[in-house]
């Protein structure tokens, strides 16, 4: 049976990890400009994908994604747990993927949603 993602939300902020504490042992952060709402939960899956398929290769290495929407700001963090010794060029991999702007597209693609209604619209007239 496969072990389930988690997904930790608070404050504007969601983590998606595997494995409990979540933790960054290595870690690269990118910042986009969206005038949409989007998922986090949707956006942090996508990342954690690209990610996976990118370092895969890396024995014991299990990814953490963190997005943060502030306005049309989207911080994306991605990293994860890695034991000892940290290859010198992981954070650049890392990077090279979130950095990527055909990945980013289609994250924020498959991410977008309306806006959810927080007020009742009672008693408003056409």
């Amino acid at each position: 049976m496969k072990k389930p993602w988690h997904l930790k939300r608070d404050a504007g902020r969601s983590i998606l990890y595997r494995q409990p504490p979540p933790r960054f042992d290595i870690s690269a952060e990118v910042f986009l400009i969206c005038s949409c709402y989007v998922s986090q939960g949707r956006l942090a899956h996508q990342v954690r994908q690209d990610l996976w398929r990118a370092l895969q290769n890396q024995r014991g290495f299990c990814p953490v994604v963190e997005v943060e929407q502030a306005g049309t700001t989207l911080r994306i963090r991605a990293g994860g747990r890695l034991p000892a010794p940290i290859a010198p060029n992981m954070s650049d991999r890392i990077l090279a993927v979130l950095e990527d702007p055909q990945k980013q597209m289609r994250w924020i693609r498959h991410a977008t949603c309306k806006r959810p209604v927080t007020a009742p619209l009672a008693g408003v007239r056409e």
